[in-house]
């Protein structure tokens, strides 16, 4: 009886596969918005501000990051969690592919929400005279809450790694 429950409990994780793919609709949608917003802005670009295209170009490398992210999480916890990606013949295998465990994973994870957050301060900043000082506040507590988050779990995983 227990090795069956051991053996179902096991081959539970394969539940995690279809949303682990589910996560390749994600990308799709982020490229859907990330060229809907450089079609929006070809036919005005000669008239519009500098500043206003700044925002945009923001906006497309917050969507990169984003997508980035998406595609760390997607493979990285198949393969930490449900199965290995048998890509060896394969000539453009990622170089990190099959390198970062669950720790590692989440560090790099925490980079990219600081680096995400970031981004979008800076659109803040940048648009700062249609914000309203007490967003601005909320937006500066939240982005140093992700900072400091990662911060901590990256100190917390070296002191446990010695």
């Amino acid at each position: 009886m227990e090795k069956l429950f051991e053996r179902m409990m096991y081959g539970s994780r394969w539940l995690m596969a279809p949303i682990y793919f589910g996560l390749s609709f994600v990308l799709l949608a982020l490229s859907v918005k990330f060229f809907q917003e450089i079609f929006d802005v070809i036919p005005v670009i000669i008239t519009m501000k500098s500043m206003d295209l700044v925002l945009i170009i923001l906006s497309l490398v917050d969507i990169a990051l984003v997508g980035g992210l998406v595609v760390m999480v997607m493979f990285s916890g198949y393969e930490n969690f449900v199965s290995r990606l048998d890509l060896d013949d394969h000539d453009d295998k990622l170089g990190w592919l099959g390198k970062l465990d669950a720790s590692s994973l989440k560090n790099k994870v925490s980079a990219s929400i600081v680096a995400i957050s970031s981004i979008h301060l800076l659109k803040i900043f940048m648009n700062i005279e249609n914000i309203d000082n007490s967003k601005l506040l909320w937006y500066l507590l939240i982005h140093i809450t992700f900072v400091l988050s990662a911060f901590a779990m990256g100190y917390l995983d070296k002191i446990t790694k010695h």
